[in-house]
C-alpha cells in the first residue's frame, strides 16, 4: 500500500505483488520519464519570463485552431467553404490561423536556435521541433492544393513538372485532389500533431533551455537540468 513517503515511481508501482505485472511496469515507467512535477509544474526558472516562450504558446494555440477548424472543413466539403458564408467564414480563419501559425512557429523556432536550444541532452526537443516544422510546410502545401478553385490548380500545375523531375510524382501526385486532400487532413497533421505532442513532453522532461552564462562570472555555461526549486523562479502567471 502506497503512503504519503513514497516516490512518484514507488506510488505508482502499487502494491509489491502486483509489482511483475506489465500495467505496473509500465505505470512506473511513465512516472519515472515524466514525474507530476515536471508534467505539471507550479513554477518555472526565471528565465522562462521571455516573449520567445510566448511565440510558442501562440504556436500550439494557432495550431489548435487549424486542427478545430479544418476538422469542421473535412466535414461539410468543397461546396461548403465556397458557397456558404459561414463556410467563407471558417475557411478563412483556417488561412489566418496557418499563417500565424508559421509566423509564431519560425520566430520561435529561429530564437531557440540562437539560443543554442539543444544544450544540456536537449537534441530530441530541437529535432522534434525542427521536423514538426517541415512536416507543416508540406502540410500547407497540400492545403493549397486542396482548395478546389483556380489557385489550386495554378499550384498543383506549377509543382507537378518540379516534383516528377524528382520521382516523387509516382505517389506523390499533386494534380490528385483526392490523394491531396488525404494527405492533408489525415497523413500529415497526425505527424506534426504527433511531434508536437512529443516535443512538449520533452520540454517537460529536459526543462527550458537556460541562458549562456555571463563569460565574466567564470560559471559553466547553462545547460544543464533545470533550475531546482529553491532556486529563483517564477509562477505560471508570471511567466504569462
Amino acid at each position: 500500500m502506497a503512503t504519503g513517503t513514497d516516490t512518484p515511481v514507488e506510488a505508482a508501482a502499487g502494491r509489491p505483488e502486483d509489482a511483475h505485472q506489465l500495467s505496473a511496469k509500465l505505470r512506473a515507467a511513465a512516472v519515472e520519464a515524466l514525474p507530476p512535477d515536471r508534467l505539471m509544474p507550479d513554477r518555472q526558472p526565471a528565465y522562462v519570463a521571455s516573449w520567445i516562450y510566448v511565440f510558442g504558446v501562440i504556436t500550439l494555440s494557432s495550431l489548435s485552431i487549424v486542427i478545430g477548424t479544418g476538422c469542421v472543413l473535412a466535414i461539410f466539403g468543397p461546396t461548403w467553404w465556397h458557397v456558404s458564408t459561414v463556410g467563407l467564414f471558417v475557411n478563412s480563419l483556417h488561412l489566418w490561423s496557418v499563417e500565424i501559425f508559421f509566423f509564431a512557429m519560425v520566430v520561435h523556432l529561429w530564437g531557440k536556435f540562437f539560443m543554442a536550444a539543444w544544450r544540456g541532452r536537449r537534441r530530441a526537443t530541437w529535432i522534434t521541433g525542427v521536423v514538426s516544422f517541415v512536416i507543416s510546410v508540406g502540410a500547407a502545401f497540400t492545403g493549397y492544393l486542396s482548395q478546389q478553385n483556380f489557385d489550386s490548380q495554378w499550384i498543383s500545375t506549377q509543382a507537378k513538372d518540379g516534383i516528377n523531375s524528382t520521382g516523387a510524382g509516382a505517389i506523390f501526385n499533386v494534380t490528385n485532389f483526392g490523394q491531396m486532400l488525404m494527405w492533408h487532413i489525415v497523413l500529415l497533421p497526425l505527424c506534426v500533431v504527433l511531434l508536437v505532442g512529443v516535443h512538449v513532453l520533452l520540454v517537460r522532461r529536459r526543462g527550458v533551455v537556460p541562458p549562456f552564462a555571463d563569460p565574466r562570472s567564470g560559471e559553466t555555461p547553462g545547460g544543464g537540468e533545470p533550475l531546482a526549486a529553491s532556486e529563483q523562479t517564477v509562477t505560471a502567471e508570471d511567466a504569462s
